[in-house]
């Protein structure tokens, strides 16, 4: 009669090993809820953004003159080199915009700097049949760019600049593959204006940075608007559930 007692209570005080054992299989423990042990750090950083900007539009004017036939054939190489940097430029951006949170500007940067890179590498080396490769190019940007915008809405910087682009890629492709001289003369205009809207974006950037308020319009709408406007709170929202936090991307 002893020996039941003590066996009962042994029962009682060791531990319930399938309690233990979890979903994963014996020897496997798991802490209920680890919220209040854990804490995630955010990093202030300057915007990116204007610098993303000035470097579109100095590309772009660079660019769109030559398409004028402002310079001349021979000075092809030369700005290339003048384009190469845009690439340096915005793939910093791209990786700041990436630390920042902010996957579809990083992502417009990104796709920006690898077609600076491309348009410098080709014109500088002088690549047969090199306009034709780049006219292919820009028709499959025109496609990324289409897609973008359906997503910029609410970042209206962003969104100005993918519009004024849509029409100068599908120009520059178009007379890549045809070798239209109207449609070059066509792109090279759409480029000074890509550098107009692109310029604006920046410098009205700049000055909300500056003075913590908006100066010029930009016209955000949406999570875009609730991002500058709204309070810490809103900020951090979902936080848990973003890439960096989150265990997959």
């Amino acid at each position: 009669m002893s020996t039941d007692s003590a066996s009962a209570g042994d029962a009682e005080d060791a531990p319930d090993s399938r309690r233990d054992a979890g979903p994963a299989g014996p020897g496997r423990r798991f802490e209920p809820d680890l919220r209040s042990m854990t804490r995630i750090n955010l990093r202030p950083i300057a915007s990116p953004m204007p610098l993303g900007f000035f470097t579109v539009a100095i590309a772009s004017v660079m660019t769109g003159c030559i398409q004028l036939g402002l310079f001349e054939e021979a000075a092809r190489g030369a700005v290339a080199l003048c384009v190469l940097p845009a690439f340096a430029l915005q793939f910093l951006v791209s990786i700041l915009a990436f630390g920042a949170r902010d996957v579809i500007a990083a992502t417009l940067m990104g796709i920006f700097a690898g077609s600076w890179l491309a348009y410098a590498l080709v014109m500088f080396s002088g690549a047969a049949d090199g306009l034709r490769v780049l006219g292919v190019f820009n028709l499959a940007l025109l496609c990324f760019g289409a897609l973008m915008t359906a997503v910029t809405g609410p970042k209206r910087a962003l969104w100005l600049v993918l519009a004024v682009s849509l029409p100068r890629w599908a120009a520059t492709g178009l007379s890549g593959l045809t070798g239209a001289e109207w449609l070059t003369r066509t792109s090279g205009v759409l480029g000074l204006l890509v550098a107009l809207v692109a310029m604006y974006a920046a410098f009205a950037l700049m000055l909300e940075d500056m003075r913590s308020e908006e100066v010029l319009p930009i016209g955000r709408s949406g999570p875009a608007h609730a991002a500058v406007e709204g309070d810490l709170a809103v900020q951090l929202r979902n936080l848990e559930r973003q890439a960096g936090v989150r265990r997959t991307l």
